[in-house]
């Protein structure tokens, strides 16, 4: 038990580092390209946090586990709007724009919607295969992605806030320096996400304790632990937008790109479902992240204008404590 214990630990550690040098990597590429603080939340910094999930649960789809992979987005998205944004809240609030009201936060909910609707059998095209995420589903959301990518950037495009003598942290790295930040992140995310998979299940068998619940609690929080780290020192910087598209873009990549590539490599073993399979999820856990989506939703029309406020980032963290003592009761 200690070794493996130890083996979490340090496949935690190179995950949240790895993740660590890829967000710095990424970060002052588009800097250098002259993209908005919000997009690079959005995308750059919200993809890249959200790595740590993608190794985990393509990881647990490769190995034919279903509660591994949908378990971690679940809490993961869980994680990032009830703990981290709530968290971040209390710290500062967060100002948001009308765009953010209008568009941003908006998506967030329907795409939560879309991974019910798709896992639960509303559409036509899934007869016969209940309560699953199949092939289709997967390149659905991987292009549902690509487009959510191309607008995102093609909108976020704008001159580069930095001037001569005003430069940045990021903008001073040079390119090649940044590049290879991404190359050692991804290799040390990859490494790290294998072991800390493989350690978990094992703790879990010896304790008895099922996939899905360590899923949802330890693999999630641990892989949340980069978005985290940013939002929270991006509060204390007082860089709001940043900290917003990080959770924003973390929680649409964790579906549509995660889920979406965890369904399309999912190894089927002998007897088990042909997809994805949503056995292990329960009202609760699909609950709460729908209540997730929709409280952050309410969050920018209620309470102070324009401000996701303390008020607000309580009433997130009252939700998360709420669901963690549901999960403990189930064991």
């Amino acid at each position: 038990m200690g070794l493996q214990i130890s083996i979490l630990i340090a496949g935690l550690l190179l995950v949240v580092f790895g993740a660590d040098w890829l967000v710095d990597g990424s970060s002052a590429i588009a800097r250098k390209a002259g993209l908005s603080e919000f997009v690079i939340g959005l995308t750059i910094i919200g993809i890249g946090t959200s790595m740590p999930e993608l190794v985990v649960s393509l990881t647990g789809a490769l190995k034919g586990s279903s509660d591994i992979a949908i378990g971690n987005v679940v809490g993961s998205n869980i994680f990032n709007v009830l703990l981290i944004l709530g968290l971040t809240a209390v710290i500062r609030p967060i100002g948001i724009t009308r765009t953010n009201r209008r568009q941003d936060i908006p998506l967030n909910l329907i795409v939560c919607l879309l991974l019910i609707i798709c896992g639960y059998h509303f559409t036509l095209f899934r007869i016969g295969r209940d309560d699953i995420l199949s092939r289709f589903d997967g390149i659905l959301f991987l292009t549902l992605f690509a487009m959510y990518m191309y607008f995102s950037f093609k909108n976020g495009k704008e001159e580069a806030e930095t001037s001569e003598g005003s430069e940045t942290k990021e903008t001073q790295r040079p390119l090649g320096i940044a590049i290879l930040m991404v190359a050692a992140g991804l290799a040390a995310l990859v490494f790290g996400g294998d072991k800390f998979v493989d350690s978990a299940r094992t703790i879990a068998g010896m304790l008895g304790i099922s996939d899905k619940f360590i899923a949802v609690t330890i693999l999630a929080g641990g892989t949340s632990m980069p978005e985290l780290v940013t939002c929270v020192v991006a509060a204390f910087k007082k860089k709001d937008q940043l900290a917003l598209g990080n959770i924003l873009g973390s929680n649409i990549s964790n579906i549509l790109l995660i889920l979406g590539s965890s369904s399309v490599v999912y190894r089927r073993l002998p007897g088990g479902p042909e997809g994805l399979s949503f056995g292990g999820m329960t009202v609760a856990d699909l609950g709460i992240l729908i209540l997730s989506s929709l409280l952050l939703w309410s969050s920018s029309y209620t309470g102070r204008k324009d401000t996701i406020d303390r008020a607000d980032g309580s009433v997130f963290l009252t939700c998360f404590a709420v669901y963690m003592v549901i999960l403990f009761h189930q064991l």
